[in-house]
């Protein structure tokens, strides 16, 4: 699994977004920052919930379609027409609510420090 990038910030302002387990050398002062020095067990512990934040969010949706599949198939085939309406209203009314709670979510997660090498 690929891990979202870290915003690496120099000390001289430069900013970069890096994989974790890289380094980067700012083009500005040549420091060389690792992004080793954070605990990997933290790193993937955070990556692991906001796989299971997207996880969620799909499986309601297809949830939902399955319903509406089975409904159209076992009841009426007019079920298939309002498929676009539900659509519509899980991502007016359930995708706000749950994007509210992964940024909830992103912000609470620890900052490291890390030092140049």
């Amino acid at each position: 699994m690929k891990g979202a990038p870290i915003t690496v910030k120099c000390d001289c302002g430069a900013k970069r977004l890096v994989a974790y387990g890289e380094t980067w050398e700012c083009d500005q002062c040549h420091r060389r920052w690792n992004t080793n020095q954070i605990p990997s067990e933290e790193y993937w512990g955070i990556m692991t919930e906001m796989r299971r934040f997207r996880v969620k969010a799909i499986r309601s949706m297809v949830i939902l379609a399955a319903i509406f599949v089975y409904l159209a198939f076992a009841i009426s085939k007019s079920f298939f027409f309002l498929i676009p309406i539900v659509t519509s209203g899980w991502y007016l009314f359930y995708m706000p609510r749950w994007r509210q709670r992964v940024r909830r979510h992103a912000r609470a997660v620890p900052n490291w420090e890390l030092h140049p090498e």
